[in-house]
């Protein structure tokens, strides 16, 4: 006989969990290679994947080898032998330890829910630790705790094994337990593909994850990929999202059951450099996954079993009626002729809630001589799905467990968004907008994306991007740009020889209304003692938006592509587009067109409807023009510069006034105009 050889590399296999008569937790296993010492750390995954302990590195206590019922205590346990440890708290039966590798021994997935009804004088909470025992040490029993009725659940396969379980917690615990009548474990999938936003942004907090939601094949479950740019949200945040998808059973909108089948893939997402934390993108992508599922259609699916149902010739007819009744989808039968009878062999698969009493029924009308076989097959699309939903009286706006809605900012405090409001409020433009392939989805998130690589380039070529500019890739350019001034100043030192200060200093030698701007009044900038200019705070006065009209023009598709055809048509259109949003937001709007090329050219200021136009003058360019006026009215009104020019919208930042990028803008104006329309039809019911 050969003597087996084991690799020199520590590794096990367990087999089996139990405790001794004290109650330790005892892990059963067989030593598959190099040897386990008392104090070794092993290092492994917690039972069943639980988020919340992670990957753990636990110390072995004690090393026992059994005889019977008696053990002896050993300091080593080498290659070959079987021996149970104390000290590891969340080991599993089939598991690998070290190098051995994890099982794949088949697991029972149960189909039928049962309430447990205990003794008045048990505690279910407290007997629900004990049950958990249980669960421990056999994988394919489910012990479920139901916070909102307090009740403990149980899903099994089936009549068999919950008998098996009546006795074995009569033996090992001493109380005697019933169960209530079974139901069916339905789970919940999507028919057709949608992207669920989530935002997460309570005071001091800040996450938004985009996740396109598909429909996979049956049996895959959930599965998670990526089509996000590292440029557009680093790869620790796309990890963490990753994990959340998966760390939990996700309930469907439906009857609140598991969703399967799913394929999650991570389109884009927005961090905040200062404010986000792990927990951000957990409740951003639970909601995302939640908003996702209200926004397109859900199928319930329930469990079938795949069926070998023998009759005899004459019952058939009966046969193939009762498979019809009850929802089956049958092949044809097949005769065979026996040494006694004549048998009809019929195949296919069923649901398992019309097909629970089928088996004695069959041995009834047959007298005996039929034999019906079933195995669980997986889950399909339910056949009665609009019983089942009412039965289930479930309201996934109700559930606070699992919300749908987001949460967003404002004036210092959170506020709750309902699901189908989340895309007039989310930060970031949707990625999917139909049958998009992976690599359109992963360049349209990458160009849709603000300040991200196509801003980068704008500063500095085709350098690698700071770490700066990677915090302000995360940020929301109109909302967060106060903190995006302070990361400014550190970063690049304003406040000794800044770009502010150089501008004043060559201004400062110019005529009056060259470098005023708009104030009407001189402008005065007040020094420390080291000589550095101090500016006053910004006056949250009026809004005073400055467009620069041909980054806007080439940035935005349709006026591109009329600007190639006629740019003037391109200027008419967008001051069109200006002027309706000035009447919809109030604010004074300042549109500039970049003429500095234009010999002779002195310049030009005009008033369209309700916004003010201006031409600049020869050797004059817009972005010159857009940086006086800031510094002339910047504290007398709330200033934001809209352009997608990364330089420029540093210098104006540095002046004071936050910057709004193309993207950015036209999504505001579509929110506004919307939001506007909403009002008038509002008013005009009333």
């Amino acid at each position: 006989m050969c003597e087996r050889n084991y690799p020199d590399e520590f590794s096990a296999r367990v087999y089996k969990i139990g405790r001794d008569d004290r109650g330790s937790r005892l892990t059963f296993l067989k030593v598959t290679g190099g040897c386990l010492r008392v104090r070794d750390k092993i290092e492994y995954k917690a039972h069943g994947g639980d988020e919340a302990k992670g990957l753990l590195i636990e110390k072995i206590d004690q090393i026992r080898k059994y005889s019977g019922e008696k053990y002896e205590i050993a300091d080593v346990a080498e290659a070959g032998e079987i021996v149970a440890v104390t000290g590891l708290s969340s080991t599993f039966p089939g598991q690998g330890l070290g190098g051995e590798q994890q099982s794949n021994m088949p697991i029972l997935e149960p189909v039928l829910n049962y309430r447990m009804i205990l003794p008045d004088d048990v505690n279910p909470a407290a007997f629900m630790e004990k049950l958990k025992q249980l669960e421990e040490e056999d994988p394919q029993l489910y012990i479920v705790w139901v916070e909102e009725f307090k009740e403990i659940h149980v899903q099994l396969m089936g009549q068999v094994q919950m008998e098996v379980l009546v006795r074995l917690i009569k033996d090992r615990f001493g109380v005697v337990v019933t169960f209530g009548p079974g139901s069916i474990v339905y789970k919940e999938t999507i028919a057709r593909a949608v992207e669920g936003v989530g935002h997460f942004e309570p005071l001091r907090h800040y996450a938004e994850v985009h996740l396109l939601l598909s429909p996979a094949e049956r049996g895959s479950g959930i599965t998670v990929t990526s089509t996000c740019s590292e440029d557009v949200l680093d790869k620790n945040w796309q990890r963490l999202i990753a994990t959340h998808v998966e760390e939990k059973e996700h309930r469907g909108v439906l009857t609140g059951s598991a969703l399967t089948d799913v394929k999650v893939t991570i389109l884009t997402g927005r961090a905040h450099v200062k404010h986000t934390e792990g927990g951000d993108f957990r409740q951003a992508t639970y909601r995302a996954i939640r908003q996702g599922l209200k926004s397109t259609e859900s199928v319930l699916l329930e469990p079938y079993y795949s069926f070998i149902l023998q009759v005899p010739m004459e019952y058939v007819g009966r046969a193939m009626t009762d498979l019809e009744q009850r929802f089956a989808r049958a092949g044809s039968p097949q005769f065979a002729t026996t040494a006694a009878r004549e048998m009809a062999t019929i195949t296919g698969k069923a649901p398992v809630a019309t097909m629970q009493d089928y088996v004695s029924l069959v041995h009834a009308y047959t007298k005996g001589l039929g034999h019906l076989t079933l195995e669980l097959w997986g889950y399909d699309e339910c056949h009665n799905p609009a019983e089942v939903i009412a039965q289930m009286h479930y309201d996934s706006e109700e559930d606070f467990r699992n919300p749908t809605g987001s949460v967003f900012c404002a004036h210092g405090s959170g506020y709750v968004v309902p699901w189908d409001e989340v895309p007039e409020h989310m930060h970031l433009p949707y990625v999917y907008h139909g049958d998009e392939s992976e690599e359109a989805l992963a360049a349209s998130a990458r160009t849709q994306n603000a300040f991200s690589a196509e801003d980068a380039q704008a500063l500095a070529g085709n350098r690698r991007r700071t770490s700066f500019e990677k915090a302000v890739s995360c940020m929301s350019s109109v909302e967060l740009d106060a903190q995006l001034a302070d990361v400014y100043a550190r970063e690049f030192g304003m406040g000794k020889n800044d770009i502010a200060e150089d501008q004043r200093r060559k201004w400062s030698g110019k005529k009056k209304n060259e470098y005023e701007g708009l104030s009407g009044k001189p402008r005065t900038v007040k020094h420390d003692k080291h000589g550095n200019p101090i500016y006053p705070k910004k006056s949250p006065g009026e809004e005073y938006l400055i467009v620069d009209g041909y980054n806007i023009i080439f940035a935005w598709e349709d006026l591109k592509e009329l600007s190639r055809i006629n740019i003037d048509s391109a200027r008419d259109a967008l001051k069109d587009v200006l002027s309706d949003y000035q009447g919809y937001k109030g604010c004074h709007l300042l549109l500039v067109f970049d003429a500095y090329k234009v010999k002779g050219n002195a310049g030009k200021r005009e008033t369209f409807h309700n916004i003010e136009v201006v031409y600049t003058k020869q050797d004059e360019t817009a972005d010159a023009f857009i940086e006086k006026t800031v510094f002339g009215i910047r504290d007398r009104y709330k200033v934001t510069v809209a352009t997608s020019d990364g330089l420029e919208q540093q210098t104006v930042m540095s002046l004071g006034a936050l910057r709004m990028s193309a993207r950015e803008l036209k999504e505001h104006i579509e929110m506004t105009k919307r939001a506007g329309m909403e009002a008038f039809i509002s008013d005009k019911r009333s």
